[in-house]
This record gives C-alpha cells, structure tokens and sequence, in this order.
C-alpha cells in the first residue's frame, strides 16, 4: 500500500527554488509561500523557476498576476539570473491607526 509523501518543509526565507516540484504543483505552492512570507514579515521574495522554454516562468508570472497580495514582480537582473528567476514584491499589511 502506497501512502502519500510527507510534506515538504520548506525554509521560509525568502528564496524559493521551484526546479524540485512537479509543475502542477507550483500554483498552489508559490500562492502557499507567498503567503507564508508575509506572516514571517518578508515582503521581498525571489521564485526560481529556471530558464527552460519558459512553462514555469509563464505559470508563475500568471499566479503572481492574479495574486491579490503582490504589489509588482519583475525578472531578476541579468547578473543574478535575468529571466531564470523572478522577484516579487508583497504588499505590506496596512497598520490600523
């Protein structure tokens, strides 16, 4: 009898390296850590989907474009990835007062 994989634990730093996962995997996973990031206070996260043909990249760009929570995403710069990585900007919470 087959039983389910474990979940993964993830570090919640900031940098997530999506090259492990299964690509249908990815939505929910970038949505899950995004949002993880903003309770640990990180408000700069930068996703690694490689360069490839770009399915990842495009699958990821449509999550962040749809997410209610980023504020802007961007490629990273050529120096640190360029189009094999994407940075992405969280809206902070709004404080009450």
């Amino acid at each position: 009898m087959d039983l389910p994989p474990e979940p993964v634990q993830l570090p919640i730093d900031g940098v997530l390296d999506l090259h492990t996962f299964s690509p249908r995997e990815v939505a929910e996973l970038v949505t899950d850590y995004l949002a993880a990031c903003r309770e640990k206070g990180i408000f700069q996260v930068r996703l690694i989907h490689g360069k490839g043909v770009g399915h990842l990249r495009r699958t990821v760009h449509a999550v962040l474009a749809k997410h209610p929570e980023v504020a802007a995403y961007t490629l990273d710069h050529p120096q640190y990835g360029g189009w094999g990585a994407t940075l992405v900007r969280l809206k902070r919470p709004e404080t009450p007062g």
